[in-house]
């Protein structure tokens, strides 16, 4: 059975930091690029940010650049996402997937696998 489980939202106050993980199971994704979605309430799902299948390609939605990082250690089958200075508006649940292609992906339907995803509230 495939899995994909993500860990390390909270609460956290803006300006602070948290680092998600994203662990798979079930099946290796060295081979697979990753992203990371999130989904506020009564919003829907939106990108956040991407890695290829080496890690040498990363991708940012606009409002995390410069602030967020993706990372991945195919190792361990991990993908992580570090996010600095966090905004309220940054809240939401946090979802991990793999993509179907090796190269960066931004849309929800270029993703095959979903993690169950994780809160992540920022308050002011």
């Amino acid at each position: 059975q495939v899995q994909l489980v993500e860990s390390g939202g909270g609460l956290v106050q803006a300006g602070g930091s948290l680092r998600l993980s994203c662990a798979a199971s079930g099946r290796t994704f060295s081979t697979n690029a990753m992203g990371w979605f999130r989904q506020a309430p009564g919003k829907e799902r939106e990108f956040v940010a991407t890695i290829s299948w080496s890690g040498g390609t990363t991708y940012y939605a606009d409002f995390v650049k410069g602030r967020f990082t993706i990372s991945r250690d195919n190792a361990l089958n991990t993908v992580y996402l570090q996010m600095n200075s966090l905004k309220p508006e940054d809240t939401a649940v946090y979802y991990c997937a793999a993509a179907a292609t090796s190269t960066i992906a931004t849309m929800t339907w270029h993703y095959d696998y979903w993690g169950q995803g994780t809160q992540v509230t920022v308050s002011s």
